[in-house]
C-alpha cells in the first residue's frame, strides 16, 4: 500500500492533571501532538503506512517527540533535525460551563524557521498516494507557508491526492499576513477540504445560509450545503468538501456529526450525543484521519467513509491526549450501532 504523507508541527502539550486550573497546578501532564501528527498517528493505528514531515530540534525534548511518533508506528525519516526549540502549548481542561483554555508558547519554534528548498519533496512523495496539511502550518510563519506551498505543488505535479483541514487559529496569524492573504493559493491545490463554518468564514468570508451558528446546540446539516457549494466554486480542483458539525451544549457535553458534499450529493454522517467528554482536543484531526482511511479503504462507498470518520472522532472524545488511539474494530463496532461500552473479555 502506498504511503500517506503529513506535514506540520508537533508540540509539547502541558496540562494540569484532571480538571485543575492553571492556578491550581503544581505539576503538568505531558503529551506530544499537533494537527498533522495527530492525523498521522490515527492512520498508523489503522494500518496505513504514513510519514510525518517536520523540523524538530536535535535535543532531548525533540527526541522525546520523535520517539513518541515512532512508538505509534509513524515514519520519521523525513524529519529535519534542526532549530532551537519545540513548540509548547498549555491546556487547561474545561468542564460543564467552564470552557477549556489554550496558551501557546511556540514563537521561534524549529518549524517556524524552516526554509524553502530544504525538503526534497520528490523523495518524500516517492511511493505516496496522499498528502495532508492543515491551516495551522502556514499560520506559523511565512517560511512555513512557503514550504507548504512547495509540498502542495510537488504533490499536484505527481498526481497525489491533497487534503487540508482549514483549521483557523486566530492567535497564530501574527507574522504580518492574514489568513485570507495566504490560504487561497494553498487551498487551490487541494482535492479534499475539511472544515467548519468558522474556518470558511475566517479564511474566505464564506457563510452558511439559513442557520444561526451562534446558538451552540444541535445543527441542521442541510443548511451547510451552501458552504460546500461556495468552497467548490471558489476552488474548482476540489472534489469533496466535508464539514464537521459540533453542537456545544457544554464543555462536557457535545453533539457531533458531519456532512460530505461531492459536487452532486450531500452525505450525512451519524449523530452522536457525547455526554461525558474526556478530551476533545484533536477531535477534528481524528475525523480527518478517519476520513482519509475511509476514502482509501471503502473507495467509492463515500457514505461508509464518512460514517467511519464521524464514528472515529466520536471515540476520540473518550481518549485522553491529542491523538486518537481507537482501533479499526472499535470504530466499526460503533459504526454498526454498538455504543454500549460493555467490557470486552
Amino acid at each position: 500500500m502506498k504511503k500517506v504523507i503529513t506535514f506540520g508541527e508537533i508540540m509539547l502539550r502541558l496540562s494540569p492533571p484532571g480538571y485543575l486550573r492553571f492556578s491550581q497546578a503544581d505539576s503538568f501532564d505531558v503529551v506530544y501532538g499537533g494537527g498533522e501528527s495527530n492525523v498521522a498517528v490515527s492512520l498508523a493505528n489503522y494500518g496505513i503506512p504514513v510519514e510525518f514531515v517536520s523540523r524538530i530540534p536535535d535535543n532531548d525534548i525533540g527526541e522525546c517527540a520523535v520517539a513518541e511518533l515512532r512508538k505509534k508506528n509513524v515514519g520519521t525519516q523525513f524529519i529535519e533535525r534542526a532549530g532551537d526549540r519545540l513548540g509548547i502549548y498549555f491546556l487547561e481542561m474545561g468542564a460543564v460551563s467552564r470552557g477549556s483554555k489554550v496558551v501557546y508558547d511556540r514563537a521561534h519554534s524549529a518549524i517556524a524557521e524552516i526554509k524553502p528548498g530544504t525538503i526534497d519533496w520528490e523523495e518524500v512523495f516517492a511511493d505516496a498516494q496522499w498528502f495532508h496539511w492543515t491551516g495551522i502550518t502556514p499560520a506559523i510563519s511565512q517560511s512555513a507557508a512557503d514550504v507548504c506551498q512547495e509540498a502542495i505543488q510537488a504533490a499536484n505535479d505527481l498526481g497525489i491526492t491533497v487534503s487540508t483541514d482549514l483549521n483557523y487559529r486566530k492567535n497564530l496569524w501574527t507574522y504580518g499576513k492574514k489568513s485570507h492573504e495566504v490560504m487561497p493559493d494553498l487551498v487551490a491545490g487541494c482535492d479534499i477540504i475539511l472544515g467548519n463554518e468558522e474556518d470558511a468564514e475566517k479564511h474566505f468570508d464564506i457563510h452558511p445560509e439559513g442557520v444561526d451558528v451562534s446558538q451552540g446546540d444541535t445543527i441542521d446539516a442541510d443548511a451547510y450545503i451552501s458552504v460546500c457549494q461556495q468552497l467548490m466554486e471558489r476552488f474548482p480542483r476540489t472534489k469533496k468538501v466535508i464539514v464537521t458539525l459540533r453542537g456545544s451544549l457544554s464543555a462536557s457535553h457535545n453533539t457531533w456529526s458531519g456532512v460530505l458534499y461531492d459536487g452532486t450529493k450531500l452525505y450525512k454522517g451519524p449523530d452522536f450525543d457525547i455526554t461525558h467528554i474526556v478530551d476533545r482536543v484533536g477531535g477534528g484531526d481524528s475525523f480527518m484521519g478517519g476520513l482519509i482511511y475511509g476514502l482509501i479503504h471503502y473507495g467509492e462507498d463515500v457514505q461508509s467513509a464518512l460514517n467511519f470518520a464521524v464514528s472515529a472522532s466520536a471515540l476520540k472524545h473518550t481518549i485522553f491526549g491529542d491523538a486518537n488511539l481507537a482501533t479499526v474494530a472499535e470504530v466499526e463496532k460503533l459504526m454498526g450501532g454498538d455504543a454500549s461500552g460493555r467490557v470486552s473479555r
